[in-house]
């Protein structure tokens, strides 16, 4: 009773908007970040699941419109792990980086003053950030539970010297800089966090494949140039909000009517936080393509040379996928 794929002429897994330009990859991050499906019960998000491995076998019930396929799509997207297709945990998907993100980057704008403060909030921001990091990982290279607890520990001793080092610092600096001390302790985590907790793709290589998915090989290089490309995108996703929003809450806490009302100052900066990661999310991850790809020229001479005695000049590039 199941209608084929052919009557609609509809791939699933083809993306909905061209990815080799940044608004067609901003209008993809922008559906699979949507906040909203954060709430979609688990029962639904294993309905779309089942919908969309239907649609890839070419099994579609019958009476599905393509709405209906392509918002499973969406709810596939944004809950299960492109490599593995495991149901990821909650607090690591990409479409929970605004709601967590926005909690934790307004506690750690808010709660800057006190070394206790700073320690506690950095500390709980990489854990949230190692959560992340380990959910979205390139799902081929496993890591072992002592790596995961090495790159842990590294990225929360990085973010917490340099929070309390620069804190210390700024003492006698204007109070501004002071404000900007969050940021450069995020932006020194991201630096150590993502490298380490991803190190087994440094080490061993990640699949490269052709233009058509056939598998050439692993290279370290394609790895280093992923995870290079996921720091950026990381530190670009937390700028504007710890850059900018730090310069607006310095000149609203002048005003008197500010200065009555502290109790909401916290909210107030969780919920501005809130709205730039609305757009800064889906840019952030915009900013590369997801299928990242590398020049063979650039690749490690032993797999160059394998690849084009396999191939001859047939692959000028390889491809892969650089996580998130």
């Amino acid at each position: 009773t199941c209608a084929t794929m052919a009557t609609f002429g509809f791939n699933i897994d083809a993306p909905r908007w061209d990815q080799s330009t940044f608004m067609g990859r901003l209008r993809h991050f922008l559906n699979i970040t949507d906040p909203r499906t954060v709430l979609v019960p688990e029962e639904e998000l294993d309905l779309a699941k089942a919908l969309v491995e239907g649609c890839r076998a070419g099994m579609v019930p019958p009476g599905s419109s393509q709405e209906q396929l392509l918002y499973a799509k969406k709810l596939y997207d944004s809950a299960f792990h492109p490599d593995s297709g495991e149901k990821m945990n909650l607090i690591g998907r990409m479409s929970f980086q605004v709601p967590g993100g926005m909690a934790l980057t307004g506690c750690m704008l808010q709660f800057y003053r006190t070394v206790p403060a700073v320690v506690f909030w950095q500390w709980v921001n990489q854990s949230f950030n190692a959560i992340v990091n380990y959910t979205n990982r390139n799902a081929a290279s496993p890591i072992s539970l002592r790596q995961i607890g090495v790159a842990y520990v590294t990225a929360t001793g990085t973010a917490l010297a340099t929070a309390v080092g620069l804190n210390l610092y700024t003492k006698r600096a204007p109070p501004l800089l002071a404000r900007w001390v969050p940021f450069a302790a995020v932006a020194a985590a991201n630096c150590v966090n993502i490298p380490m907790m991803r190190q087994q793709e440094i080490i061993n290589g990640i699949t490269v494949t052709d233009g058509d998915n056939n598998e050439l090989g692993h290279s370290r290089r394609a790895a280093v140039k992923g995870i290079a490309q996921v720091v950026v995108s990381r530190i670009t996703m937390a700028a504007p909000g710890m850059i900018i929003l730090p310069i607006i809450m310095e000149r609203l806490e002048k005003f008197p009517f500010m200065q009555r009302i502290r109790v909401l100052h916290a909210p107030l900066q969780v919920l501005l936080c809130g709205g730039f990661l609305l757009f800064m999310v889906p840019t952030a991850c915009a900013l590369f393509p997801q299928r990242c790809s590398l020049a063979l020229a650039d690749l490690e001479p032993e797999l160059r040379d394998s690849i084009v005695a396999k191939h001859g000049d047939k692959v000028p590039y390889v491809y892969f996928n650089k996580g998130l």
